[in-house]
This record gives structure tokens, C-alpha cells and sequence, in this order.
């Protein structure tokens, strides 16, 4: 019998742990898809400097697959935005609000860039909103980095 405590024991103890991980390890389903997709604050640009700039925006949570994208459209022609950028987001499902952010790299000093947002589901499938197309100008060379938008002075 004393033998047989120690195995029953251990036993127990790992059946309980495999039970446990496979309840904790659950995938939920996707998310109802929004009946509208809506750009709620933005685009706007976060951060630039003469290589690289960075822009966000907030939609209403898209629903679907939690695995989406940010999508940038870019060009320094307004009507040629050929160039895209991308960035990988997992949405919350609790969140009414989904923040996209996209770093677009490869840019030169001192250009106006033009651009458009949207996002899609990891499978390509879009959430069918689209921003108006906005633009930004990179520092030119030496210029010091600028960040949008400023912070605001703290009132006393």
C-alpha cells in the first residue's frame, strides 16, 4: 500500500496538469464581423525621420479572424501610391477599439509622401474602410527627429 500512494499521487498530479493545459489552451472563435468598419481617429503621423515614418490610426474593432493587418498605401505622387507597407496586429476581442500602427521604411529626406490607410484580415480579406489620402513631409537630412503629434505642456 505504501508503495502504491506515491504512484496514485503523482499520477493524479499530472492527469489534473494535462487536464488544465488543454482548458487554458482553447482558441476562441473569431469575432462577429462589424456590419461597418470605421476609421474612428486618424491617420495621423506618429513619427518621422528622413528613412522612416510611422503612422496611426484607430478603427471600431473589425471582428473576424483576431489576426489582422494595417495596411499603408504610399507614393510621392497622390495619384500613385504603388508602395505599401504592412503591420501585423492581434485584435482583443473585449476591445470595442482596435489601434493600427506601420512603419514604412526606404523613404528619403526631405519628400512629401502621399498615403492612404486601410486593414484586412490576415487572409487578405479587407474590413472595407479606407482613409481619404493624407501626406507628410520627411526631415531632410540632419534635421532632428520629429514625433507626432507633440506632447501637450502639462497646466499648472
Amino acid at each position: 500500500m505504501d508503495r502504491m500512494l506515491p504512484k496514485m499521487v503523482m499520477t493524479a498530479a499530472a492527469s489534473s496538469l494535462l487536464i488544465c493545459n488543454a482548458a487554458f489552451s482553447q482558441i476562441p472563435p473569431p469575432a462577429k464581423k462589424a456590419a461597418h468598419v470605421e476609421i474612428i481617429q486618424g491617420p495621423t503621423l506618429e513619427f518621422a525621420r528622413g528613412d522612416l515614418a510611422i503612422v496611426r490610426w484607430t478603427t471600431n474593432n473589425p471582428g473576424g479572424s483576431d489576426d489582422h493587418l494595417g495596411v499603408v498605401y504610399y507614393g510621392t505622387n497622390p495619384k500613385d501610391l504603388s508602395q505599401m507597407a504592412k503591420s501585423h496586429v492581434r485584435l482583443n476581442q473585449a476591445h470595442q477599439e482596435t489601434m493600427f500602427r506601420v512603419r514604412m521604411d526606404g523613404l528619403s529626406p526631405g519628400t512629401t509622401y502621399y498615403y492612404t490607410v486601410t486593414s484586412m484580415e490576415s487572409n487578405g480579406k479587407g474590413d472595407g474602410e479606407k482613409s481619404p489620402v493624407n501626406h507628410f513631409t520627411t526631415p531632410a537630412s540632419g534635421q532632428p527627429i520629429v514625433a507626432y503629434p507633440q506632447p501637450i505642456a502639462q497646466q499648472r
